[in-house]
């Protein structure tokens, strides 16, 4: 039986971005996942968007660490070299009504401490993207865009340099917690039993089941898996401000796949990747 501290099942950003705290923590870390490689699921479908922290409610956790997450990415991408724009958000209105509601969006930013939020009129937007329709916008600078594989990479590459170690084609089939810490049977073509005393748990999508699949653990409240459908909706033209700096971000690699509904049931077909022209 191997014998580790610490053993983070998942390799997507947020599981590279645990590794590489605890390893620069001085922690000995095995980093388990079950694909061939780091970032393939639910991180290599990211929006790719670094959120300025307009939208959630003042002094809620959220807000607090989107807003302090958003200053240390755009520090972290500059120092390694990571591919990023600080393209600024338009935020528009298209009737008098949506634009009262803009003031509330701008009251609600600035309590969370995001900078720079200004209110522009329907004239002013069109000047910076022509082919909007408005009566009013709120433009945030603070958001952005970055290149989520790159900024995996550069986590793996810390935690690496660190000492983290990881080995991919590597799932864990169940696990049993012990006095001095989890014992976890990972499957793969060389299947092996590894002991932690922490255990991670960042298997994204599949992170309830596996937390149904640990026994023994007192108090346990294993999380529910909710999945959530979101809505992309296409211009009808180009916007010449938004979809070069798209393009840009993910040029060179896989997009994710968007998807929608045909008329017939059961039928799915791809919506056009935002990597290409519209």
């Amino acid at each position: 039986m191997e014998t580790v501290d610490c053993v983070v099942v998942g390799a997507g950003v947020v599981g590279l971005a645990v590794a590489r705290a605890l390893a620069l923590a001085g922690r000995e870390v095995i980093v388990l996942e079950a694909a061939e490689g780091i970032g393939t699921e639910t991180s290599s479908r990211s929006s790719e968007v670094i959120h300025a922290g307009i939208y959630y409610p003042k002094g809620s956790l959220m807000a607090r660490t989107c807003v302090e997450g958003r200053r240390k990415l755009y520090a972290y991408c500059a120092e390694h070299g990571v591919p990023h724009r600080n393209c600024g958000k338009l935020i528009v209105a298209t009737n008098g009504q949506e634009s009262e509601m803009l003031q509330s969006i701008k009251g609600r930013a600035e309590a969370n401490g995001v900078e720079g939020m200004q209110l522009l009129s329907g004239n002013a937007a069109t000047q910076l993207e022509p082919n909007l329709h408005c009566t009013a916008a709120l433009l945030s600078p603070a958001t952005g865009i970055v290149d989520s594989h790159s900024y995996m990479l550069a986590l793996q590459g810390d935690a690496e340099e660190r000492g983290a170690m990881l080995a991919f084609h590597s799932p864990v089939q169940k696990g049993r917690a012990t006095e001095d810490g989890i014992e976890i049977e990972v499957g793969g073509a060389e299947p092996m039993t590894v002991r932690a005393k922490t255990l991670v748990n960042s298997a994204g999508l599949h992170a309830p089941k596996l937390a149904q699949k640990i026994a023994g653990h007192a108090g346990r409240q294993d999380p529910h898996r909710l999945l959530r459908q979101g809505q992309l909706l296409h211009p009808r033209r180009p916007l010449a401000f938004l979809a070069p700096d798209l393009s840009r971000a993910g040029a060179g690699r896989a997009r994710r796949a968007h998807h929608r509904r045909s008329g017939r049931p059961g039928q799915v077909r791809p919506r056009r990747r935002m990597d290409r022209p519209w």
